[in-house]
């Protein structure tokens, strides 16, 4: 590898999971080779990329694909997704013409994608050598969703070839299976961990000592839950997202916490309150965070997840009734009351690191 390395990586902005597991692979890497250039194409703010990606990049705007159309953080709008699928086919070969104007004219000796297609077909037609990264993959995703539509196989078909293009498609634990993938690789988990900062926090915020403080943290697609439905628990105080604006004596913003990072806050409190998501659970359990999730049942990755932070974390799930009505005092307890289990290494950090560092050198 010489300084005129170039890893090029292209990253979906369908929330923050994938940027929470290129982050920590990224920032291992360049631990290891800070020599290499870094160019991200992303729909992200470019805030929200440094915040979890150390050291210099340059930047290129558009999203490579959008993932699934949210209705917010806990519902999919099938049909949208479905229309959205079948217009971005349409305007294959358009899009993916600007996907290889990109590629040329950043001249990348590896592309890392989590994980757009349209890039790794790009770079295949290229012959830019690609690895793509994911717990999940578009095609199966939609396929969960869509088992019945009549062109489904079509609309597939370009995704597979795409990520089967591409030398190898690593599989962070957890992942979901993805049986018509022949480049396959399972790798170890992936995480970043915050600083403990609990005794500021208390101490900004006024805690108690014995206060449970319970992070609501539902990752980058917007939602907001219901809290004024929800009974006063004794002991427990609530942190929520700033734009939420709740006035109520438990529940406090994270804005007096604004220079924390939200890998700091995962690491400081004592549970975590989110949805089923890559980041948030295996950052969790990194960090030996108890987590209280909402059941998110169609989401064709979520079994995996959820059976996986069972296994190896403190969790657990709560259904829709409970979320609705902030039945949560007897789940709470419930959680608290499991014998501490110990961190989950991120193993995957490393993994996937010396993955890139192979290809690279060829």
């Amino acid at each position: 590898m010489t300084e005129m390395s170039h890893l090029y990586v292209a990253l979906s902005g369908h929330g923050f999971g994938h940027l929470a597991q290129v982050a920590p692979v990224l920032n291992e890497f360049r631990r290891r080779h800070p020599e290499v250039r870094l160019t991200l194409q992303s729909a992200l703010p470019t805030t929200v990329l440094r915040s979890r990606i150390a050291g210099e990049f340059e930047r290129v705007e558009g999203a490579a694909d959008f993932g699934m159309v949210m209705v917010d953080a806990l519902a999919t709008n099938v049909t949208a997704s479905l229309a959205a699928y079948r217009a971005f086919h349409a305007e294959w070969n358009q899009r993916l013409a600007w996907q290889e104007q990109a590629l040329r004219a950043a001249a990348p000796d590896l592309l890392l994608a989590d994980v757009p297609y349209l890039s790794l077909a790009a770079a295949a037609r290229l012959n830019i050598p690609a690895l793509a990264l994911c717990s999940l993959n578009w095609a199966d995703i939609l396929a969960g969703y869509c088992p019945d539509a009549p062109d489904l196989a079509a609309l597939r078909a370009p995704m597979l070839a795409a990520y089967n293009s591409a030398h190898a498609f690593l599989q962070p634990a957890p992942s979901m299976p993805m049986p018509e993938l022949r480049n396959a690789y399972a790798i170890g988990p992936i995480a970043e961990c915050g600083q403990p900062r609990r005794a500021e926090i208390d101490r900004r915020l006024g805690l108690n000592a014995g206060d449970t403080l319970v992070l609501i943290g539902l990752g980058g697609v917007g939602a907001r839950l219901p809290l004024e439905a929800w009974p006063e628990l004794t002991g427990v105080r609530w942190l929520t997202p700033p734009s939420w604006s709740v006035e109520r004596p438990d529940m406090m913003s994270w804005v007096a916490l604004d220079d924390f990072s939200m890998l700091d806050l995962i690491r400081s409190c004592d549970v975590l309150f989110t949805k089923p998501g890559y980041g948030s659970f295996v950052e969790a359990a990194c960090s030996s965070v108890r987590v209280l999730f909402i059941e998110r049942d169609d989401w064709p990755e979520e079994p995996w997840l959820g059976r996986w932070l069972l296994e190896h974390g403190n969790a657990v799930k709560i259904d829709r009734r409970q979320l609705a009505t902030g039945a949560l005092a007897e789940p709470l307890r419930n959680l608290l009351n499991q014998p501490a289990k110990p961190a989950v290494t991120p193993t995957g950090n490393v993994d996937a690191a010396l993955w890139l560092e192979r290809l690279m050198a060829r």
